[in-house]
């Protein structure tokens, strides 16, 4: 992957591909093949042996063979050189085959056995045979090549192929060395002869056994090391680490005997004394709804027994709604990592890290909403990221194929080159620069270097010249000419027309461009913006993703995936390692998804008016889950699992044999044994009948079951099930070849003998807009189509597949992002969110239905209908805010009179409600502040964006209509958090506003009718007052923000409380409210004179 190949444009379904260089100095050329000499067998390249020379097969006459083809041939084939047939001699780096034996002249032990894990060796080579020899581009006409590769069964050394003290691993006693067996081994299909003999090296007399690791001190030593951390397990073991009282499985007890081998994380129970009453007030707060209700049925109010049944039904489903919120909350936990255990085990001093690699995605689409600097200090925040710089490759996906996104991206590249080692050199937090300078702190904390300020002062200057350059971009880009925006050297932009252009892949920084001013390497930065042609549907935010998802597993193939949004920079730079805690833990990591962190916002006011920063859903509910199956995703900042957004089920944990006893009669043992005898024939028949398929190892890595083939099968039956198996795969995940072997690398990685130039190519390719048609992306692979909160659904199949998630929260926050701040802004906001909820419980994945019989836990399924549904909840909330006001108007009220029994389950309810909440606040350590700004945005938010999210679900699910708000802005001020204090005009208010007149209305009536009809008028009322109250103060800060800041009041806001005002008079007038009222009998004068 280079980063001087220029920006490379092109369609697949035109088969068009070109180069544009960025300097200018040639023109469109088509796309060369970055390499030497063809191979003269295959049509690949020749490619470079181990020490980086050119390949040369034959030493006689330097045929121009690649490194496949010649192990192919000197395995199976005639071992001689197409052109000179002269024998092939074995070279450095490739296995011996029969007849190198007289061979003396290569020493080459480190190479010759050079075995792999057996799990990452079957899918490398698979994914190499899948290959097929060449890149063919998608095309079937290319299949046909040969693609040998050569594979040994693998038998692991005692020491998991670790040096021991002074011995070296080519000098274990047990070194296994491969003759030819008498086995057919099966082609193309590599899996290995179990046949194939395995016999120890050979030992040479001259050397003394200690070479070997036999009867030396230091193995008499290892020995007895090891019987005694054997007997401390034991020990361990038998004192009883307790269960996991989550019964997950999926972290047992390991051996902590030393520092590396000891857990990456581990769980934080919420302490007893905390839990536990808080447990008991939901069992209690259950009992009492139900007498409650039994009372509320039983006893309606027969003077307004509509208002009686409206307001029963709305409890009613308050009690569901609760339940389905609070339950998944019963089994709370915290984590905690050890990131100086995750260096210990995996990067080890003076060898290669052997952390994971990371694809992160950026997505961004329309520059002028999404202003580029915010997104180019996202992505320098991640090229200075605190991982392995070779591990870590950064994908920005531009969905508006804006070159002002383009031109602030190579910007940014540029200003990396000084920013990265500033940070790295210092160690400074934030990384990303706009945040890190704007800190109130005292920058010289912790600080000793003697040259960080005037660094500081100079990286200040850089940045500050930076953001004026991409200011001025930002500013040419406002007119955009009529003929098309044109590239340095005059090419016009490929996507000027935004709903029609190539697909397009421009590396800024790679493995031959990516250094900064020290010399050190950078992190990869590759720019992506996929085709787009009209009459296709592209599936916005989801399409971009998974087009992102197929150019990264042909680029780069890292084993997992972090998704952020254009606005959330890395706040913590250790935020990776954080995640690679559970990841890479061997015991938790298995089963593991995504790990999922919380979000954090900047620029939000210390009140937090709206709910902005979301506290009760991130610290209580997301604990909550984490403790079930696992959080929910929620759109960004989430590092994923490769091999779970593509479907694969979660590996399955091993159960315990389980034990036998002889004390049972002979007839009982026959007939058990007689039934589990039936039950494996059964068994065997049913596995007979399926010859091939796709399955999912213990592991989890995808393999391929070949069953019932035998040694005498024909070549041309192995081809056809072979084809079999690829047409299968191809029509899941499309027809790029070297996608599908991708898909294979469970550990990542990309394929070998793979050029950049073709790796590229076939990268065009996988961003088509034609490419997902007719296969599974979209349904079960990538992030989910059909919701406009994909995330929300892409978790959910996650899950259902038997996967879990993890709910990560660092001491400092992992991500910070921008916040809508207005009202307006945040209504809109949360309208998205709802509609997409509407969207799924309209879906055949709404979770009242879908899923079952996966692993998808029934505790985590009710979080997922509470997700789904809660948007539902907005109908009975606005008619129960709505019935204060009707009941002070009327006269009548939602209940009879209260007998003392019933007033004391009432008052018992309120208890109930009000303990639960403090108990909760406890455990998570969220303050009453935030709890109740959520309260109250819950009821805002509810009357409008909820309500408006239905119909609009609605109309578009049912009747194919799509509704769009629009907003109108008026201007704020230029003091801190004004923006918090501007105003929106939006459909979305007049339900709030609605609700607060009325029940400003009812109040003022009901205290009137009061002062009319004397003292006994006013016990009924103070009830009524309540909950007319209730309402009033759960929209308070809606009614702040209407009414703008301090006495500066809006101008629509005037005009519309006058003319309501003089419509609430009129009506008053006419009413005549003051009227004395009298329930005795009318008086009425008789005619008659009684003088």
């Amino acid at each position: 992957m280079e980063a001087s190949a220029g920006l490379v444009a092109g369609s697949h379904n035109r088969n068009e591909l070109v180069v544009i260089r960025r300097d200018g100095e040639s023109g469109p050329k088509p796309l060369q093949q970055l390499s030497g000499q063809i191979c003269q067998i295959c049509g690949d390249d020749v490619g470079l042996t181990v020490d980086g020379d050119l390949f040369v097969a034959c030493n006689e006459c330097a045929f121009p063979v690649c490194r496949t083809c010649y192990e192919y041939e000197r395995r199976e084939g005639n071992q001689v050189c197409p052109q000179c047939k002269t024998r092939f001699k074995r070279l450095k780096g490739c296995p011996r085959v029969a007849g190198d034996d007289e061979e003396d002249d290569v020493d080459d032990l480190e190479n010759e056995f050079n075995f792999v894990p057996g799990e990452k060796q079957d899918s490398q080579y698979m994914a190499e045979a899948m290959l097929q020899g060449h890149m063919s581009y998608g095309r079937r006409g290319d299949l046909n090549t040969p693609y040998v590769v050569h594979t040994v069964p693998q038998v692991p050394l005692l020491t998991n192929g670790e040096m021991v003290d002074d011995i070296p691993p080519e000098q274990h006693a047990l070194v296994p060395s491969f003759v030819g067996g008498g086995g057919k081994r099966i082609h193309p299909l590599p899996f290995s002869d179990p046949s194939l003999p395995v016999q120890p090296r050979s030992m040479d007399p001259s050397k003394d056994l200690a070479a070997y690791g036999y009867g030396s001190v230091a193995w008499k030593e290892r020995m007895e090391n090891w019987k005694q951390k054997q007997e401390k397990t034991q020990m361990t073991r038998s004192d009883g680490g307790g269960r996991d009282w989550n019964n997950d499985g999926d972290e047992t007890d390991l051996p902590l005997m030393d520092e590396a081998r000891q857990p990456l994380s581990r769980k934080l129970p919420v302490p007893s004394s905390q839990i536990n009453p808080y447990r008991m007030i939901i069992i209690i707060r259950l009992v009492v709804v139900g007498f409650f209700f039994h009372f509320r049925i039983t006893n309606p109010a027969s003077d307004a027994y509509p208002l009686w049944l409206i307001s029963v039904i709305c409890e009613i489903w308050f009690a569901i709604s609760w339940i389905l919120d609070q339950f998944p909350k019963w089994l709370p936990i915290e984590r905690e990592t050890y990131l100086d255990r995750l260096s210990l085990r995996y990067e080890k001093e003076g060898k290669p890290s052997q952390l994971s690699s990371v694809d992160i995605f950026v997505s961004t689409v329309d520059p002028m909403k999404e202003p580029p600097l915010v997104t180019a200090n996202t992505v320098l925040s991640i090229l200075a990221v605190d991982y392995p710089v070779d591990k870590v490759s950064c994908y920005v996906s531009d969905d508006g194929a804006a070159m002002l996104t383009f031109e602030a991206l190579s910007e940014t590249s540029e200003f990396a080159k000084k920013w990265v080692p500033f940070c790295k050199k210092f160690n400074v937090e934030p990384r990303a620069p706009e945040w890190y300078f704007q800190q109130k702190i005292d920058y010289l904390n912790d600080k000793v270097h003697p040259s960080f300020v005037k660094e500081r002062r100079a990286i200040k200057r850089e940045y500050e010249e930076f953001k004026v350059r991409i200011n001025a971009l930002v500013a040419k880009a406002q007119k955009a000419p009529e003929e098309g925006w044109t590239m340095q050297d005059g090419t016009p932009w490929p996507g000027n027309n935004v709903r029609d252009h190539p697909g397009m892949i421009q590396v800024f920084l790679g493995q031959s461009g990516g250094h900064d001013v020290e010399g050190n390497e950078l992190p990869r930065l590759v720019y992506v913006s996929r085709e787009k042609r009209p009459g296709f549907n592209h599936h916005k935010k989801a399409g971009a993703m998974n087009a992102l998802v197929r150019v990264s597993a042909v680029l780069t193939n890292a084993p997992y995936l972090l998704n952020l949004d254009c606005d959330h920079y890395f706040n913590n730079s250790k935020a990776i390692r954080e995640a690679m805690c559970f990841m890479m833990d061997p015991q938790v990591g298995k089963k593991v998804c995504y790990v999922q962190f919380p979000q954090r916002f900047d620029g939000i006011d210390r009140h937090d008016r709206y709910a902005n920063r979301n506290i009760v859903f991130f610290d209580i509910n997301m604990k909550g889950l984490d403790g079930i199956q696992g959080p929910i995703y929620v759109g960004t900042g989430c590092v994923f699992r490769r091999q779970a957004l593509y479907g694969f089920d979660a590996p399955k944990s091993k159960k315990p044999p389980t034990r036998t006893c002889n004390c049972w009669p002979s007839w009982c043992c026959c007939g058990c044994c007689c039934s589990g005898r039936k039950k494996k024939k059964a068994a065997k028949a049913k596995q007979d009948k399926k010859k091939i398929g796709s399955r999912k190892g213990d592991n989890g890595a995808p393999v391929f079951a070949l069953e019932g083939i035998e040694e005498g099968i024909k070549g041309n039956e192995i081809e056809r099930i072979n084809m079999m198996s690829q047409q299968k795969l191809e029509k899941k995940f499309g027809q790029s070849p070297v996608f599908v072997a991708s898909t294979l690398l469970e550990n990542g990685g990309t394929l070998k003998d793979a050029t950049p130039a073709s790796l590229l190519k076939e990268a065009i390719h996988v961003i088509s807009c034609g490419y997902e048609d007719k296969t599974d992306w979209g349904k079960e692979i990538g992030w989910i189509y059909g919701s406009v909160t994909e995330d929300i659904l892409t978790g959910f199949k996650m899950h259902c597949h038997g996967w879990r998630s993890i709910y990560c929260i660092p001491t400092r926050p992992a991500f910070k992002g921008s916040a809508p701040l207005n009202l307006s802004d945040r209504l809109h906001q949360v309208l998205r969110w709802a509609l997409g909820s509407v969207e799924i419980f309209l879906s055949r994945h709404c979770p009242l239905w879908y899923g079952y019989g996966g692993g998808l836990k029934w505790l985590e399924r009710l979080s997922y209908i509470n997700a789904t549904i809660y948007p539902w909840t907005s109908i009975p909330l606005l008619a129960y805010c709505t019935l204060p006001a009707v009941c002070l108007l009327t006269g009548k009220f939602i209940t009879p009179e209260l007998s003392n029994v019933a007033s004391l389950w009432f008052l018992s309810l309120f208890i109930c409600i009000f303990a639960t909440s403090i108990l909760e606040m406890r455990w998570s350590g969220v303050g009453i502040d935030d709890w109740w700004r959520n309260e109250q945005f819950w009821v805002i938010g509810g009357v409008s964006s909820h309500l408006f999210a239905v119909f609009q679900g609605l109309l578009k699910v049912l009747a194919g209509i799509d509704t769009n708000f629009t907003v109108t802005t008026k201007a704020g001020d230029d003091e801190e958090f004004s923006e918090l204090y501007t105003f929106k005009w939006t459909t979305l208010l007049i339900p709030p506003t609605t609700l607060l007149i009325v029940n400003f209305i009812g109040v003022v009536a009901g205290v009137s009718n009061a002062i009319n009809n004397g003292y006994e008028s006013w016990g009924p009322l103070f009830g009524k007052l309540f909950f007319s109250f209730w309402v009033i103060v759960h929209l308070y800060p809606f009614l702040k923000g209407l009414v703008g800041r301090q006495n500066r009041t809006p101008t629509i806001v005037i005009v519309w409380s006058i003319l309501l005002a003089s419509i609430f008079s009129l009506l008053w007038v006419r009413i005549d409210p003051f009227l004395p009222k009298s329930d005795g009998p009318l008086l009425e004068e008789c005619g008659l004179d009684c003088n």
